[in-house]
């Protein structure tokens, strides 16, 4: 234990005989920790960021809107607009590529009153798995359930915005609401959904399909009485929509006589190849942000391997007084094997310490501030990369010269200038 201690005593005052030295290493080296671990945190938290704005709009869904077939060459018919149906949905509900699937129709020009107050949120006319299939959380009360949508009932969920609006400061669980002087009773109220400044979720109100259908249906020329605004859908096999985009497209290509290979005639979105496309543009910033922050790393570890270099080239004549009096190559690479672990594994414990605590204050202050991107975070595999990869260098670069120089002739290395 002696042995040890002496060691150690003669490692620190190696280090403190060049303490400038030592000192600008030691900044290099948590400089280029930190730097690594700053950069693929923030990676990381844009990648994040990214997966958490995607949830809200649910788990693997692809959303279908009614669309125009296009007009083709050496055919007399022009574009030609189709209007998806409950049948449809029907039709898809049937395809076992798919494990869900709901309509929706809605309206974004019917007024909403209470007692209290006034708005014109986007009415929907949606079934009881939109909640599902969507990101839909209660804050109080219910959603819609199969009863309201088979007996008709004139029963409404709020979102957290046209709540707030049509009820301020007061209960609304009961109360009734007029949609263009129709009277609903409230039953449920939906927490903030809100995307950024885009808070057109929160301000939608949920009442059944069918008395959707019933009282507000679309109006116009050639539109058929159970048309839909969207249709949306989860495929079987969770993260891979590939199966089920294919037989929907068969479906709805068969049902509204146009060839389903029409990529132009659907009018839809996808967002398991949405976050698969994000996810393969975060690899590569992940990739160049590492990359980065290897190079920076890197000059910290070229720093390691020269200051040991030039410590163990000073300290010849110091090794060969050491090997006169009796120290064994042994003790003098144990010498320095502490000096180069010390100086690193200090240096990039500081390193990780300081970013860790700066990436702390950043999630601290900024966490929910910006949409679509979450601070950066410490990511423990960086961290351990980066440590490993310098205390390695460090242990290297010390070792390897002072093997060469234990072996010397001590009075070879007396001589040494």
């Amino acid at each position: 234990m002696q042995s040890f201690l002496d060691t150690l005593g003669q490692v620190f005052r190696a280090i403190m005989a060049n303490k400038l030295r030592s000192f600008l290493t030691m900044f290099g080296i948590a400089w280029g920790v930190g730097s690594l671990l700053v950069l693929v945190g923030l990676g990381e938290g844009f990648r994040s960021g990214q997966h958490k704005q995607l949830s809200t709009f649910g788990n693997d869904v692809v959303m279908m809107w009614s669309a125009t077939i296009p007009a083709l060459p050496n055919q007399h018919t022009g574009m030609r607009p189709y209007k998806l149906t409950l049948e449809d949905e029907a039709a898809m509900r049937a395809l076992p590529e798919l494990r869900a699937v709901t309509a929706i129709l809605s309206r974004n020009d019917l007024y909403e009153v209470s007692a209290y107050a006034n708005t014109s949120g986007q009415v929907m006319g949606v079934e009881p798995n939109y909640s599902t299939v969507r990101f839909v959380p209660i804050a109080e009360g219910r959603f819609l359930n199969a009863q309201d949508l088979a007996e008709r009932r004139r029963v409404v969920v709020l979102g957290s915005k046209s709540a707030t609006l049509l009820f301020p400061g007061r209960p609304m669980l009961g109360e009734t609401i007029a949609i263009n002087d129709v009277s609903f009773t409230v039953v449920g109220r939906v927490e903030s959904i809100s995307r950024g400044n885009n808070d057109g979720d929160n301000q939608k109100l949920y009442i059944p399909l069918t008395i959707m259908q019933e009282l507000f249906a679309m109006k116009g020329e050639n539109i058929p009485h159970d048309a839909l605004n969207s249709l949306q859908y989860q495929p079987t096999t969770k993260g891979d929509a590939t199966a089920a985009v294919a037989a929907v497209h068969r479906v709805i290509g068969e049902r509204h006589g146009f060839d389903p290979s029409l990529k132009d005639a659907f009018d839809e979105w996808d967002t398991i190849e949405e976050e698969k496309m994000i996810g393969a543009i975060f690899n590569a910033m992940d990739i160049f942000l590492g990359g980065v922050g290897i190079v920076t790393l890197g000059l910290g570890a070229v720093g390691i391997v020269n200051i040991m270099l030039v410590s163990v080239t000073e300290r010849t004549r110091e090794i060969g007084l050491m090997k006169a009096v009796g120290a064994t190559k042994r003790r003098i690479l144990a010498q320095f094997f502490w000096e180069g672990l010390l100086l690193t594994g200090i240096s990039g414990l500081i390193g990780i310490a300081v970013s860790a605590g700066f990436m702390g204050l950043l999630q601290e202050g900024l966490t929910g501030k910006m949409p679509g991107w979450d601070p950066p975070r410490l990511v423990p595999w960086s961290a351990a990369l980066a440590l490993g990869s310098l205390v390695l260098c460090g242990v290297f670069a010390g070792l390897y010269p002072a093997s060469k120089a234990a072996q010397m002739d001590p009075i070879e290395a007396l001589r040494r200038e």
